[in-house]
């Protein structure tokens, strides 16, 4: 089970790992063509805004509801059972979400004061900053059927990995960077206002992820009609357990969102050094925490669906290894390269110096809480997996009240910088929620290897940090820098990290045995 386990993390790995290099080439664009500035600050919002709701209506809610039901129906059910609960659920679905997309189209300005009030205001009163409330209720008219497609891509998907083809699934974002990325080189040029560019970007990358899935389903022979059926037996299984799960899968979005509307009254730029830091956090985060995430939720059902506690423990225990194991020294080694990261990728076109110390700062403290955002997305499948999606709402709930309450706190002291590290505490509160959960249920418990595994690489990775920080130049050096000789300095530091990491862990007894699932 385990080599089954670290094969399919692998393909997933591999599969995001190209999206997230071409992820990180179109951040890369953004910036040149943006930089830091108003613009990009209208670009980002009107972009968050569909990508929280494709978390609710979409990729996590939606999957964490409905592979658990779908393994159940093909373990115990026959292939009919299995395509009429497609057709249901696609029709279902779709159906609402169609109605939320038009909504969202015709209500963009609605939408645009709501989660940009600073400009709003700004707008009402006549202030300069009155011009980005504009032109993000135009690029939200743009940007929100974006949630139809991917509705659908993640409906796909997640039929895709529950009959474990992965690789289809994880490569599909490759396409949404492909067209922004187009966009902004040819489009944005003919434009008076090159940003619109990129909003079309987001349209058509979501078009062509979600016809590049329908061959692999045809294939499957689960490509069905979607057909209505709200009181399906197994919609209405999906639906009861997705409500709940729509709130505890977003927590992290609805506090971004909300960082984001606090962020609009901050300084021109605010938005924008999160947003950079953000990405920078999510290639990581994609490529260790969800691929892991995505490859046991499948297998912690079948063992629900089987009865074999001890193998679901097992794969718990397995997940919280892995992704600890690639999770210290990658938030480590954000914190320690936090600008030179930033310099290499982002530093040319309208994107300045300051602009990397600034979004520096921010990179930083999400950092902190990297191994928090990993940890949530391998502990919530524990839940999600036994059909428990109420309980991880609980924790929702007190995890996104308590960020409402450091966002207020450190936003004052800190600025922007402060809603990040409101963002970070309240994804550890939350993992240590969920993790004392499944204790207190006789579920899941880390065991005294497990906690000694974790204990040393937490000490290589400190080891580490300290070997990158040490042998880094100072900022003058960063900048003097040509930048080919820039990018073989941060390869060379860390190839330098990695060393030492795996070094440092072998000294301490750690071997690729302790990977190993029972």
């Amino acid at each position: 089970m385990s080599k089954q386990l670290l094969r399919s993390g692998a393909v997933v790995s591999a599969m995001t790992l190209i999206s997230r290099v071409l992820g990180l080439v179109r951040d890369v664009v953004v910036a040149n063509l943006m930089g830091a500035g108003a613009a990009a600050d209208v670009f980002f919002l009107a972009n968050k805004i569909p990508n929280f709701l494709r978390r609710l209506f979409a990729e996590g809610a939606f999957a964490q509801a409905f592979v658990p039901v779908l393994t159940e129906y093909r373990q115990q059910g026959s292939e009919d059972q299995v395509r009429q609960l497609i057709a249901k659920v696609s029709g279902t679905l779709g159906t609402i979400v169609t109605l939320v997309t038009l909504l969202g189209v015709v209500a963009s300005p609605v939408l645009a004061a709501l989660f940009g009030t600073g400009w709003f205001v700004a707008w009402v009163n006549g202030e300069p900053d009155g011009a980005k409330f504009e032109m993000a209720s135009v690029m939200l008219k743009i940007t929100f059927p974006y949630l139809w497609f991917i509705t659908f891509t993640a409906l796909s998907g997640a039929i895709l990995n529950t009959i474990g083809k992965f690789a289809v699934a994880a490569f599909t974002p490759v396409f949404l960077n492909v067209a922004i990325i187009g966009c902004a080189l040819y489009l944005a040029p003919q434009l008076a206002q090159p940003e619109l560019a990129l909003a079309w970007g987001v349209f058509l990358g979501g078009l062509i992820q979600f016809a590049f899935q329908l061959p692999f389903l045809l294939r499957a022979r689960l490509l069905v009609r979607p057909s209505w059926g709200w009181n399906d037996p197994g919609v209405t299984k999906i639906r009861t357990l997705m409500i709940p799960a729509m709130f505890g899968v977003s927590v992290s979005q609805i506090n971004l969102l909300f960082d984001t509307l606090i962020a609009s009254f901050l300084m021109t730029g605010s938005i924008s050094w999160l947003y950079y830091s953000d990405r920078l956090l999510e290639f990581p985060l994609g490529l260790f925490g969800i691929a892991i995430a995505t490859v046991i939720l499948p297998a912690l059902s079948r063992k629900h669906v089987d009865a074999s506690s001890s193998g679901f423990a097992a794969t718990m225990d397995w997940g919280i290894r892995s992704v600890v194991l690639l999770g210290v020294p990658a938030a480590l080694g954000l914190i320690a390269l936090a600008q030179p990261m930033l310099m290499v990728l982002f530093m040319r076109g309208e994107f300045s110096v300051h602009d990397s110390q600034m979004a520096a700062a921010s990179l930083m403290a999400y950092g902190s809480g990297l191994l928090s955002f990993m940890l949530v997305k391998v502990l919530a499948p524990g839940y999600y997996s036994r059909q428990d999606t109420k309980t991880p709402v609980r924790y929702g709930i007190i995890a996104m009240v308590s960020n409402m309450g450091f966002n207020l706190l450190l936003a004052i002291p800190f600025g922007y910088v402060g809603l990040a590290m409101a963002t970070a505490a309240s994804a550890t509160l939350n993992a240590l929620l969920l993790y004392r959960g499944l204790k207190h249920q006789g579920v899941f418990e880390l065991s005294g290897s497990t906690w000694g595994f974790l204990i040393r690489v937490l000490v290589a990775g400190v080891v580490m940090a300290a070997t990158v920080a040490w042998l880094s130049p100072a900022e003058a050096g960063w900048v003097a820098m040509e930048f080919v000789t820039r990018c073989l300095t941060l390869a060379a530091l860390i190839g330098a990290g990695v060393a030492v990491y795996l070094l440092t862990l072998l000294v301490m007894g750690i071997r690729p045995r302790d990977l190993r699932a029972v």
